[in-house]
């Protein structure tokens, strides 16, 4: 309990946040409570060799495709609601995290950055679009909760998840190209920047 005591000389604002800050920061997420937090849908849980797409016009999920035998998603993918890439789609989230989800599950997730990429806009098509990967952690994250930049994650996890992309696109028949990765600043923009 918080006691600040009416009769001395320097009740100032200042002395109430010294006292109530630091409380403040310890119950709360801690380095990550002031960081922005957006809504990410699953589509496809961590671990999954199914890929599962969100049908808006029916409120359902369908079963897009079976990925070969071996290769699974490394974390849940989702989508941002009310967000449009240049593919017609909902913008794409990768939810890295040490736990699974299930398809349909909103997820409150802080923004860390992303892959900035193109790929084939159909099958064996020359024509390329824009088709970021963004990041994010589940605000309930307790082994990820210091993680504020995707700099902060190992470089082999970057590696491994923009060869998964590659590697997913090539069994479509498409190209998968990495521009660069992004910061949270940059992903938050282009975020943005894409909400209809």
């Amino acid at each position: 309990m918080i006691s600040f005591r009416a009769g001395r000389k320097r009740n100032t604002i200042f002395d109430l946040l010294s006292l109530i800050l630091p409380r403040l920061l310890r119950h709360a997420n801690c380095c990550t409570c002031f960081m922005a937090c957006i809504d990410v849908m699953i589509e496809t849980p961590r671990g999954s060799a199914e890929k599962y797409d969100y049908v808006p016009e029916l409120h359902l999920f369908k079963l897009k495709k079976v990925m070969p035998r071996g290769m699974v998603f490394p974390y849940d993918f989702g989508l941002i609601p009310g967000t449009k890439g240049d593919d017609g789609d909902p913008l794409d989230m990768i939810v890295i995290s040490e736990f699974h989800s299930f398809p349909g599950c909103l997820v409150k997730c802080r923004v860390i950055g992303g892959i900035a990429a193109e790929q084939s806009e159909k099958k064996d098509s020359d024509k390329v679009i824009r088709n970021d990967r963004f990041m994010a952690i589940p605000k309930v994250s307790k082994v990820f909760e210091k993680i504020e930049s995707i700099k902060d994650l190992p470089g082999a996890m970057i590696d491994e998840l923009e060869e998964f992309f590659i590697n997913y696109n090539k069994i479509e028949g498409k190209k998968f190209k990495v521009l660069s990765v992004i910061n949270e600043k940059e992903a938050l923009k282009a975020i943005e920047s894409n909400k209809k």
